[in-house]
């Protein structure tokens, strides 16, 4: 599936960002241009089921087939937030993309991966109350983003979730040089995970006091925790 796709910037080097359950490419309001500005040409999708992508059958492979028939091949950047980074690692030996940044993965929910379904697909109909209430670090504007994606969103991708996670999604090597970024703490970078993956050849980073929207909680420690990697 060709996905719907956001860009910032008309730079030399390209970076491409893939966003999480329920999201779509405003969730990185600040990040395309933040990176445009560093001279990147900077490409969001929507995935499949969320945006103004299209709908069909949602499954890992499916979510990873559809960013190597969007996105341009051999980005120098791709970045992957909590979803979007169980796709990105899925697709990443295809994609190959120079330097990939996997935030706050969503690679190991077994076997909380039923229930949390469940709360995913209620979660469509968050009130801007509890939206804010939840993410007390998110400024007004991201809780207008987060009302209209969730408007967006197709919340039949959430009962994939327990198929998705039957199995481990956590890459065996790191493909590219690779960055984890956690969130402090995090609920799906463990340290056991930590351990696995720094042996692994991942780079593992936290972003301190952030949650797991990490780009949302903290841009200016997120951004940050990037130096070296953009």
């Amino acid at each position: 599936m060709k996905l719907h796709t956001r860009q910032w910037g008309d730079g030399d080097r390209v970076a491409v960002l893939v966003h999480g359950i329920m999201a779509d490419h405003r969730t990185w309001r600040r990040v395309g241009p933040a990176l445009a500005d560093r001279g990147y040409r900077v490409v969001a999708v929507d995935l499949r089921g969320h945006g103004a992508s299209g709908r069909g059958e949602y499954s890992a492979d499916n979510w990873a087939g559809d960013l190597v028939d969007t996105l341009p091949a051999a980005p120098e950047l791709a970045i992957g937030h909590s979803l979007g980074a169980m796709a990105l690692a899925c697709a990443v030996d295809r994609l190959a993309p120079a330097r990939a940044v996997y935030c706050d993965p969503a690679w190991e929910m077994r076997p909380e991966a039923g229930a949390g379904a469940a709360r995913f697909a209620a979660f469509k109909d968050a009130t801007r109350d509890m939206i804010a209430g939840l993410n007390p670090r998110w400024e007004q504007a991201d809780v207008d983003v987060e009302l209209a994606t969730l408007a967006a969103w197709d919340p039949r991708t959430a009962r994939a979730i327990a198929d998705v996670y039957a199995v481990s999604r956590t890459p065996l090597r790191a493909v590219v040089p690779s960055l984890v970024l956690a969130a402090d703490p995090s609920t799906l970078v463990s340290t056991e995970l930590r351990g696995r993956l720094t042996r692994s050849g991942f780079e593992v980073r936290t972003v301190g006091g952030a949650g797991h929207t990490l780009h949302r909680d903290d841009f200016d420690g997120f951004m940050s925790a990037l130096t070296g990697w953009i």
